[in-house]
């Protein structure tokens, strides 16, 4: 279908697609139009990855804005794809659409989004906005929902679902457009939305999957083609080298963070060998920004990598660093990525081939290592190939054996997709949902809370109805126990502490945890930071740190001698829960340490966790501080400036000295420590500073001072003609290439710095 047949959209559209060089749909957008994607018509999108599902969420969104003068939403799995899908949708703007983005703040309406044509937001944020009762959510005419397979997901899966069912609850005439990887029972989601099937496996690439085993790779359709491992190669080495031979990039995916890691230290001497000295050049600085984003172990590793074409990415890196390691190999620069599974969730990193290395991971509901899903490795095998840049993609296994060459081919390459199931039904998910259902006023009583339930997925996939009456039975019980819940002549009614923890976006079980251990508190006692930040550890809403070995002893130890400061009913050694109580209380320490300077090496080192980990958990404690701080407040239990104290230092990462002073923009902990100690202990001594005791302070860096004072609101924060003082200037350091704060002299902020 040509572009200019496809009805109801603006006339500017087409002239933008065809500046990129779209001139056709391809075959499956061209049926989502057909089924009337740019009417209003929900449809459901069944396609494998690079085959132009963004382009049917674009016709669908504009058409609704321009044409029927709606309004947009388009929900996205992952923080790092909502920034993606900002960037593409910008493009609109200098059309006169006006596009928002909302991530975070769970406990906003959302108020500024309601002028937006477009809006980007996460599930999670659009759950919250309807707990927090944002008035715009019913001004929707179409909500796209992104990798909506998710809904297999135990974690994100129910969230999404219950939002679906909200927003269409909301607003009965929403059109449904849902993007989906190719699944084995798209029909059913079809049929739980209302919607027409697009259900395709057209590629505009060839995608050839098949198996490493000896000297060839061996192809779904009976080819054989020779790629040999030399002596000094294992497997994924030998294909790297094959693929940089014929100009093309490499994805590897592993099962863990350690496996990551020492896959591209072992492949950055194949890629290094194919380097330019131009490209060289480039990795060097690519090598020196990242060394810049944090000072830590994980960080010069990553550098090293780099500086040789390969990287590593995985959750425990800075988000800034997986931005970096991302854009580097779009634009081909680095030559290898070997990531996580989490990297073929969407976040747009296509490989002209693809290395699916490892096929089993860690388990530990069984205590050993279990298959990946044919869904998960389908899923990384559609990264190869770039449309418009490569030929063909491959997507390769790798077998020891001809057994496990059998094997792979019947698991993986010729196998369908499994069918995606909901997860609705685990009490955790029913707990948190339920709660928001009944405080945002979708259900007055058991009979409203269960006729909800009956439009979600969930009931589209069950029989079993007496299974969803009991657990919601438990989980209303539950709720009312705790004070969330009460049961009125009516039905069910949220209580005023039930209405606030809706609104702050906690699971009930964590508000709970946290409420009896506030009011463990003896009248007129006020908390520590330790005890606080280990309250909110323990909550379900924090990933916990493991204990490794030796830890059980030494936290337990920990436990005894600060046991005063640790909030509620501490739990025998012999109970089960012990444990976790000591897993709560050493990651309670990483963020007491954080709070009190440590550096951010020290941190990785001690507790064996990259940037990005110490990142997610101070951003996690600090929201669930602000929770603790609001129900303290609901109740009036007399402790929210305790807590507050508590949350300012973890989100800064400083001493209770140097809160207000690292609030300024462009501070920070280590900025805000220098200026303390050069006798600026403020904002407002800082807005009147001595300029050359500032610069001086600042490491002799006049762009970082003279962006400082101006945040800071100095008269006069012009840096020109200024000397540091001389007194104040450090002793100079090493330039090893150690990675130690400020020793490259360039003005780079690392994560410490904000």
């Amino acid at each position: 279908m040509d572009i200019a047949d496809v009805p109801e959209v603006p006339d500017w559209l087409l002239s933008h697609l065809r500046e990129q060089g779209i001139e056709a749909l391809y075959p499956p957008q061209a049926e989502a139009v057909e089924q009337g994607v740019t009417r209003g018509e929900s449809i459901v999108a069944s396609i494998p990855t690079a085959s132009g599902k963004t382009l049917v969420a674009t016709l669908a969104m504009l058409s609704a804005v321009e044409s029927r003068g709606g309004m947009a939403l388009y929900i996205v799995p992952l923080r790092a794809l909502a920034s993606e899908k900002r960037e593409e949708f910008e493009a609109f703007e200098a059309y006169g659409l006006d596009v928002g983005v909302s991530t975070g703040n769970y406990e906003s309406d959302g108020g500024w989004l309601a002028g937006k044509d477009i809006v980007v937001a996460t599930s999670e944020k659009v759950d919250s906005l309807v707990r927090n009762d944002a008035p715009w959510l019913e001004e929707l005419s179409c909500v796209v929902a992104d990798e909506v397979h998710l809904v297999d997901d135990a974690e994100r899966g129910p969230t999404l679902e219950v939002t679906l069912a909200t927003l269409r609850r909301l607003n009965p005439a929403l059109q449904t457009v849902a993007l989906s990887a190719t699944i084995g029972n798209a029909e059913e989601l079809a049929t739980w939305l209302d919607a027409a099937l697009v259900d395709s496996t057209w590629r505009p690439i060839e995608l050839r999957k098949g198996v490493h085993y000896g000297d060839a790779l061996h192809l779904e359709n009976g080819d054989q083609q020779r790629l040999p491992v030399r002596r000094s190669e294992d497997q994924p080495a030998a294909i790297v080298r094959d693929t940089l031979e014929e100009g093309g990039s490499t994805l590897v995916f592993v099962n863990s963070r350690r496996n990551a890691e020492s896959a591209a230290g072992r492949l950055a001497s194949t890629t290094e060998a194919a380097l330019t000295p131009e490209t060289e050049t480039e990795l060097a600085a690519l090598a020196a920004d990242i060394r810049d984003v944090s000072d830590t172990d994980t960080s010069d590793d990553l550098a090293a990598a780099v500086e040789q074409g390969a990287a590593f990415h995985h959750a425990g890196l800075a988000r800034e660093h997986r931005q970096l390691v991302e854009t580097a190999f779009r634009d081909r620069l680095v030559k290898v990525i070997c990531a996580t599974p989490t990297l073929a969730a969407g976040v747009n990193t296509p490989a002209r081939r693809v290395i699916v290395r490892d096929w089993r991971r860690y388990d530990g509901s069984v205590g050993g290592m279990t298959p990946l899903s044919v869904l998960e490795v389908h899923q990384m095998m559609g990264r190869a190939g770039r449309p418009g840049r490569d030929p063909y993609g491959e997507a390769v296994l790798l077998a020891n054996g001809h057994d496990e060459l059998d094997e792979l081919f019947e698991r993986y390459v010729w196998a369908e997709p499994e069918p995606v199931k909901s997860k609705l039904a685990a009490e955790p998910a029913l707990r948190t949902h339920a709660l928001a259902t009944v405080a945002s006023g979708f259900a007055r009583s058991r009979g409203e809370l269960l006729a909800f339930f009956e439009e979600t997925l969930y009931a589209e996939q069950t029989a079993d109805r007496a299974h969803l009456r009991t657990v919601t039975d438990d989980v209303v019980a539950y709720l009312v126990t705790n004070g969330f819940l009460e049961r009125t002549q009516t039905g069910l009614a949220a209580t005023g502490l039930g209405h606030t923890v809706s609104r702050l976006y906690l699971d009930p079980m964590s508000a709970a945890e946290v409420v009896d251990g506030l009011r463990s508190l003896e009248e007129g006692g006020e908390p520590t930071a330790l005890g606080l930040y280990h309250l909110v550890c323990r909550t379900p809403d924090m990933y916990e740190l493991y204990l490794r070995s030796g830890d059980e002893e030494e936290y337990t130890m920990l436990a005894h001698e600060r046991e005063g400061e640790l909030l509620g009913r501490a739990p025998s050694e012999f109970e089960e829960r012990f444990e976790d109580w000591l897993s709560a209380l050493k990651t309670a320490r990483l963020l007491e340490d954080w709070a009190g300077e440590v550096d951010e090496d020290e941190l990785a080192d001690r507790y064996q966790v990259g940037p990005g980990d110490i990142r997610g958990k101070t951003d996690a404690a600090e929201w669930l501080l602000g929770a603790a701080e609001s129900l303290s407040a609901e109740l009036d239990l007399g402790v929210g400036p305790a807590i507050r104290r508590a949350r300012q230092r973890v989100a800064a990462g400083v001493r209770a000295e140097l809160v207000e002073l690292a609030e300024v923009r462009g501070v920070g902990r280590k900025r805000a420590r220098r200026l303390f100690d050069a006798g600026i202990e403020t904002p407002a001594q800082l807005r009147s500073a001595d300029k050359s005791v500032v610069l001086a302070a600042l490491r002799d860096r006049p762009n970082t001072a003279e962006t400082v004072l101006e945040n800071a609101g100095h008269a006069d924060p012009s840096m020109t003609d200024v000397e540091p003082a001389a007194d104040l200037l450090p002793e100079p350091e090493a330039t090893d290439g150690s990675g130690t704060d400020d020793a490259d002299g360039r003005g780079q902020a690392n994560l410490e710095d904000f």
